[in-house]
């Protein structure tokens, strides 16, 4: 089961696109943002389509996953199509703000593990959201797995009240942007399957570099 982040203190202390050079909570920050607007029933609007592929978003297949004989997906299907984003190594990725992608490597490191995924109703409402990131080559960490509830969402992007900003948010999330950080990465060798060809066909795979490492990171705050 995914688990459900409701409010900043939960996204906190799940360490989601944490620490520097990960993109994940500048990400769900513009998602929150820029992509959706809310009605006045409080219901999640897209304000473009996914499936024109704005912004890097590709269908994501939810493909079943198996080990040890136990096979399982991702995410809970509802009924609707998955779309994911995130993605900097794709060229539509250029049209989300610099904020997003100025940490972006080039190569296989941590900073290109982040991924958003929704599932969209077709009348362009965004049914769930939720928060994932490499665990390697291959596939998706189920356990660093998150949906993101409409609370949340509300919070990031100051509804009702005043709009939060990008460094305020940071902050609370647990990502201060006046601290460095030192990053150490370790190697994890790379996995082929059905998942990585559709996710290389829709770029998600960034390209690769000489010495293998990325993903895993320790950091030491200076």
């Amino acid at each position: 089961m995914v688990r459900t982040l409701n409010n900043m203190e939960e996204l906190r202390a799940s360490r989601f696109g944490r620490p520097s050079p990960r993109h994940g909570l500048k990400l769900l920050f513009w998602f929150a943002n820029d992509y959706i607007v809310f009605d006045d029933d409080n219901q999640m609007v897209a304000d473009h389509d996914p499936k024109e592929g704005d912004f890097g978003f590709h269908h994501f297949q939810n493909r079943r996953e198996c080990e040890n004989n136990v096979c399982k997906r991702l995410l809970p299907y509802d009924g609707y199509p998955f779309y994911e984003v995130g993605n900097l190594h794709l060229t539509a990725s250029d049209s989300m703000p610099e904020y997003v992608s100025e940490d972006y490597a080039g190569q296989i490191d941590n900073s290109n593990m982040d991924r958003l995924i929704i599932s969209m109703r077709p009348d362009m409402t965004v049914d769930k959201v939720y928060v994932t990131q490499h665990e390697d080559l291959r596939s998706f960490d189920p356990v660093n797995t998150y949906r993101i509830s409409r609370g949340l969402l509300m919070s990031i992007c100051g509804h009702p009240s005043a709009d939060m900003s990008l460094s305020n948010f940071l902050e609370q999330a647990g990502c201060p942007t006046h601290e460095p950080n030192l990053i150490t990465h370790q190697g994890i060798a790379p996995r082929e399957s059905r998942d990585t060809k559709i996710d290389i066909e829709g770029g998600s795979r960034v390209p690769p570099r000489a010495a293998p490492g990325f993903w895993e990171s320790y950091c030491t705050i200076l």
